[in-house]
């Protein structure tokens, strides 16, 4: 690639690339490569100038080189790259803005007037369809009033009223559209999918392969609690599969040999064997983005007052016109009121704010399926957490094997690794990884894996019945036994980390120490959180009330709860709505999902199970809980920008109306002022809500 260094400094380069021109397509192909080498921070390339800025570490000359190397034609970008990018869509609305006002102003100045009038009356003409067509549906809404403003300027022969009014719509109109298009296309791309590994069956066995690997007709095996990765049809097995994502159906659907599954619905029960269909992955990204534009998730409440409430305003609007020129007989002081009506700003900014507030919270790696869940966010009372992965690290280590019987230690977290592999959740990740750093490879020696929620994993072993899992779940559901022998052994377990039991043919064999330390961060965040007005603070986990004692001490929590269940979470959630309080839940793991769903909203950690992040409302990222505190921030913000909009429409308008009714402003003003007001308030709701740092 040829290009032309226009400035740097130390860690930061411009580049100009020498093109004729560089599409959009180009540019998302530049910026994808260079967000590939690990030297780039960060970067941006402008395809109207052929710029990019490179922020980078490392070595200046390795940069340079590279990028002398890159060749457009010769990167292989994966399709859905270029499918989600959002630069075509701004792209395209940027000229629509700029074509738009050269139009408007151009004409002013250049077109005769007598073909200015004509090129205005049939603009005009179409403004008044609309509104008569919202009459024919016995309706009196906002095209009405438009209609009404429009064609008396006309009929008064004030057409630069009329142009004004027409254009601050189509500029007010295009700004709302393409705030909408640009926030839902950025919530689309953050929940589309992103699954690196999957298990591929061959010859019988079970292998874990990237996802980019798969091919049409190949054969996956999907694990109750996962993501169905790709669209395919069922060879094997049977399972109940969520399809909420793409259907919006609120119960699983029962999938046999011979159906269908699609890519990016969660398999809640059983186990699937699929054959691949599709690969692709830009068939999920558009199934999501019309499931967003069609869903009423994106309006919060205070939304959907406002369009509401803008409709309704509508018949005041023109009776308020008609009382004004009944008591003045002055047509000039009437037109005053129906050029300011409080609908358009109410029907505009409102919606732009929260979507902006949807695409900030993207910004900040916090994925927000919907406005009302912001909203829940902001009046929420009580927050409940899960423990494991949540308030502790997502990373728990093994410190320590104990065994109890004939099974070396080697061979005994080798078992517990080969079970544990199959389901997603920290705990067993820390089993897997011990086992991988002391190279305890294995082959898939058991048959059938069977994963009991919030209890354990049983399977057999050479005919033994192998389990691993809670020490409820292994001694009480079980009824598994410790050897005489080593029951002194057990009594002495170490009390400060979490334990894993295996147990092979109903007798333990060995006790997993799993260390699960707390997030640093988590005792500030409960802090900050009550500060940010939040009046209740429980944590819930299936660990032990001394362990559970330990963390809630040191965390801050008001209250806690030990040894719950799944249901137990939920029913939790549910007492406290019926007591009128707003819960936010927030967890990671499969046992977490029934808590997450019945909430007013559920918050998912970005690394956990996959069918917590399904169901959940809001997913964060892992790396800090802090996150929570910018988003509850956020979502006040929100609420404080929405009421303040509200404020300032009412003000300004009521304002309007009143130094037009005292014919202290023309019709022409008033409009002008009105839409210019509107459209300020806009483009204000655009802006961030929080401070960048």
């Amino acid at each position: 690639m040829r290009f032309l260094i226009k400035h740097e400094v130390q860690g930061r380069l411009r580049i100009h690339v020498i093109r004729n021109r560089m599409t959009c397509t180009e540019a998302d192909v530049l910026c994808w490569a260079l967000e590939k080498q690990k030297s780039v921070i960060k970067v941006k390339v402008y395809e109207r100038t052929a710029d990019a800025v490179i922020y980078y570490t490392g070595d200046r000359e390795e940069l340079i080189h590279k990028l002398k190397k890159f060749h457009f034609e010769k990167a292989d970008v994966p399709d859905n790259v270029l499918s989600s990018s959002g630069r075509a869509l701004n792209s395209a609305y940027r000229e629509k803005l700029i074509a738009k006002t050269l139009l408007h102003y151009g004409g002013k100045l250049l077109l005769p007037n007598s073909v200015r009038k004509i090129w205005l009356t049939f603009k005009v003409v179409q403004y008044i369809g609309k509104g008569i067509r919202c009459l024919a549906r016995r309706k009196i809404e906002v095209p009405v009033l438009d209609a009404t403003a429009i064609g008396v300027s006309v009929l008064r022969g004030d057409f630069n009223t009329a142009g004004s009014v027409m254009f601050l719509l189509g500029i007010g109109e295009l700004l709302e559209e393409w705030t909408h298009k640009k926030s839902v296309g950025d919530l689309a791309r953050s929940m589309s999918l992103n699954i690196k590994k999957v298990w591929l069956k061959r010859e019988e066995q079970e292998i874990l392969v990237p996802a980019s690997d798969i091919l049409p007709g190949d054969r996956v095996i999907v694990h109750m609690g996962n993501v169905i990765p790709f669209d395919g049809e069922v060879s094997c097995g049977e399972g109940m599969v969520n399809q909420a994502s793409l259907t919006g159906e609120s119960l699983p659907v029962r999938r046999t040999e011979g159906q269908s599954v699609y890519a990016g619905t969660v398999l809640e029960e059983g186990e699937l064997e699929i054959i691949v269909r599709a690969v692709s992955g830009a068939t999920r990204f558009e199934k999501i983005v019309t499931m967003i534009e069609d869903s009423e998730k994106l309006k919060s409440n205070l939304e959907s007052k406002a369009e509401h409430l803008a409709d309704r305003l509508v018949p005041y609007t023109l009776l308020g016109t008609g009382l004004v020129w009944a008591v003045t007989r002055n047509m000039t002081k009437a037109l005053s009121v129906l050029m300011v009506d409080f609908s358009c700003a109410l029907k505009l900014a409102m919606p732009i704010s929260v979507l902006s507030a949807i695409r900030e919270a993207g910004q900040n790696g916090i994925t927000v399926k919907g406005g009302k869940y912001l909203e829940a966010v902001a009046e929420a009372d009580t927050i409940v957490f899960d423990k494991t992965g949540t308030l502790t690290k997502a990373k728990p280590t093994v410190k320590e094997v104990i065994v109890f019987g004939d099974y070396p230690e080697p061979e005994a977290l080798r078992i517990a690794a080969c079970l544990e592999e199959h389901f997603p959740h920290s705990m067993a990740k820390a089993v897997v990884d011990a086992a991988k750093r002391r190279s305890l490879y294995h082959e898939e020696m058991h048959s059938k894996v069977e994963y009991i929620v919030a209890h354990g994993i049983s399977s057999y072993i050479e005919g033994k019945k192998t389990i691993i899992g809670s020490s409820h779940f292994v001694f009480e559901d079980e009824k598994c036994r410790i050897r005489p022998e080593y029951q002194e052994r057990f009594d002495t377990l170490p009390e400060e980390y979490s334990h894993l039991f295996l147990a092979i043919d109903g007798e333990l064999v060995a006790v997993i120490c799993i260390e699960d330390p707390l997030r640093e961060e988590a005792g500030e965040m409960v802090r900050f959180l009550k500060e940010e007005g939040v009046s209740k603070i429980v944590m819930m986990t299936g660990d032990s009330e001394r362990t559970a004692a330990s963390i809630a001490k040191r965390v801050g929590v008001d209250e806690y709860y030990s040894e719950v269940l799944p249901e137990d979470k939920a029913g939790f959630i549910e007492r406290e709505k019926a007591a009128g309080r707003k819960v936010v839940m927030i967890g990671d793991g499969i046992n977490d999902s029934p808590a997450l769903s019945a909430a007013d909203a559920g918050i998912a950690i970005s690394d956990g199970a996959e069918l917590a992040r399904e169901i959940a409302d809001i997913t964060i990222a892992a790396e800090d809980l802090r996150e929570i505190v910018v988003l509850k921030r956020l979502s006040n913000a929100m609420m404080h920008r929405i009421q303040g909009n509200y404020r300032g429409i009412v003000g300004i308008n009521a304002m309007l109306i009143a130094l037009g009714v005292a014919g202290i402003i023309q019709p022409t003003t008033s409009a002008l002022l009105h839409n210019t007001s509107t459209l300020a308030i806009s483009l204000k709701s655009m802006g961030n809500l929080l401070p960048t740092n």
